[in-house]
């Protein structure tokens, strides 16, 4: 694997940087890149659905038929909701990804305290990580409505970018390598 990085660091470093640019123009517009994302996932929601009532329709007479034609049937419908009322989609996403930064946060702070318990090194990191995902939470849950505007589209940005900084780093290590 290290020959192939190597050898293709450039591909790498363009890839690393168009991350970059995304992420940054996503933390810059960030009500747009929630719409973005919201009606991209919309998109995926649809399709996958309208992909697995068409499987589940020719495989019918397999076990779990109609649990599989309720999945499927939620896909459609998921996908529709956002692609018809993105909007509020947005609302419904970010109303989630605070839910999850509160559950993370508190797992984090647990799984932290138990790794202080056995003497393990470095915990407090841990334990940063898991406040910080209790103070994202906090700021999510307590903006809403106005948050929805801002809170997907930044947060995604962030990932790209970071995303983006790592590719780049890789495909310097791999140049000098």
């Amino acid at each position: 694997m290290n020959a192939a990085v190597k050898a293709r660091w450039m591909a790498f470093l363009f890839e690393g940087i168009l991350l970059a640019l995304l992420g940054l123009a996503a933390m810059i517009v960030p009500p747009l890149a929630s719409l973005a994302v919201t009606i991209f996932l919309g998109w995926m929601f649809l399709i996958g659905g309208v992909a697995g009532l068409f499987v589940t329709y020719l495989s019918r007479q397999m076990p779990g038929f109609w649990w599989s034609l309720f999945s499927a049937a939620l896909a459609v419908l998921a996908g529709g909701v956002l692609l018809a009322r993105p909007m509020q989609g947005i609302l419904t996403l970010t109303i989630i990804v605070g839910a999850y930064f509160l559950a993370e946060g508190v797992v984090t702070i647990m799984y932290a305290l138990e790794h202080r318990r056995e003497l393990s090194e470095r915990w407090s990191w841990l334990l940063m990580s898991g406040v910080m995902d209790l103070v994202i939470a906090f700021i999510i849950v307590a903006g809403l409505p106005d948050s929805a505007q801002w809170a997907i589209g930044l947060l995604v940005g962030i990932n790209l970018v970071l995303g983006g900084a790592s590719m780049v780093g890789m495909a310097l290590a791999a140049r000098k390598a």
